[in-house]
């Protein structure tokens, strides 16, 4: 039986990701902070293991005897304190790295995000070769690069890393991005960048987890990132039209200039930086870039190599939401992993 350790296993894409693996045999262990985390991943077939990010004891505990580690758990968001992504995603993830490596898994996967390539710039039928972007004006874009730039690094015989990168995560299951957007439509908040008609690449989550699930069993990819998407880039404000109405929400018309958007997201977060203002700037960068700029991704690397194709189609997966979403948060809606 193979075994594997997932951190972030009760979050959106950990938590399919469990489900698929005890599906298929897996003998799966899982990093829990909670009480209600155990819960969640007990009644998703996984035995969790207590601690955090923090803690290289707890998950080395929790990775000994494993042949695979998963690496799902990250700093969300498009807003927030640098340190608390700096402590998240970059240590968090180079505490990981090294307590599965002395735990002696064989094979780390690594949930990339096409965001540790977003510094203000549309991506065009981008591939695995444009760079990471260490430099980005977003927390969440600069650590996620510089935290998969440790993953690859850290490949070696007995040892081998790969990083996965979907973009615009979505599905059943999904407690972030669906939901804020549906709360901004309600609240009357909502408007498109730029009249939204940019193309924009996305990754059904069971396709995301089918790109983990060949990253981490197929040989001759170590040390290498892959795009999975679901096929097709769609006209972005088409995609989230179509899951706006599978919680039976129309998008209103209304839509900001991308220069606008751009200026007032740049002035909102000095004037919340240098005046430590509480809360959250009404826009943000990352937001912007998300929403209003064209994201294409290449997947040839990922079909080639790891054999990959989408699991999901955009049709099925819509048909999976046709329940209402709950309520959700702002912070996240643009976090592709």
């Amino acid at each position: 039986m193979t075994s594997a350790f997932v951190t972030g296993g009760s979050g959106f894409i950990g938590g399919a990701l469990v489900g698929r693996l005890v599906g298929e045999g897996w003998a799966v262990r899982a990093l829990s902070r909670s009480e209600r985390s155990d819960e969640r991943l007990r009644a998703l077939g996984a035995e969790p293991v207590r601690g955090d990010l923090a803690d290289p004891a707890a998950m080395a505990a929790g990775a000994d005897g494993c042949d695979v580690a998963f690496h799902a758990a990250a700093h969300l968001g498009d807003w927030g304190s640098w340190a608390d992504f700096e402590r998240d995603n970059v240590e968090g993830t180079e505490n990981a790295l090294a307590a599965c490596a002395k735990a002696g898994v064989r094979r780390f996967v690594h949930v990339g995000t096409e965001a540790a390539l977003l510094a203000g710039e549309p991506l065009v039928a981008a591939d695995e070769r444009a760079p990471l972007r260490f430099d980005s004006a977003a927390p969440y874009a600069a650590t996620k690069a510089r935290a998969e730039a440790a993953v690859l690094a850290a490949s070696r015989p007995g040892f081998q890393t790969v990083s996965i990168r979907p973009r615009f995560v979505w599905g059943a299951g999904d407690a972030t991005l669906l939901p804020a957007l549906a709360a901004m439509v309600r609240a009357g908040r909502f408007a498109w960048i730029g009249g939204g008609r940019q193309r924009t690449s996305h990754t059904h989550v069971d396709n995301a987890v089918e790109g983990l699930v060949l990253g981490a069993t197929r040989e001759g990819v170590a040390g290498r990132a892959f795009f999975v998407t679901d096929g097709a880039p769609t006209v972005f404000r088409e995609l989230v039209s179509r899951l706006l109405a599978t919680q039976g929400l129309a998008a209103p018309d209304r839509s900001i200039p991308l220069p606008l958007a751009k200026a007032a997201a740049a002035a909102g977060e000095t004037a919340w930086r240098t005046l430590r203002l509480p809360g959250r700037p009404p826009l943000t960068r990352f937001a912007v870039w998300v929403a209003g700029l064209e994201c294409t991704l290449d997947t040839t690397r990922a079909r080639a190599e790891l054999g990959y194709a989408p699991v999901r189609g955009v049709d099925e997966g819509m048909a999976g939401l046709a329940a209402p979403a709950g309520g959700g948060t702002v912070e996240g809606v643009a976090t592709g992993a």
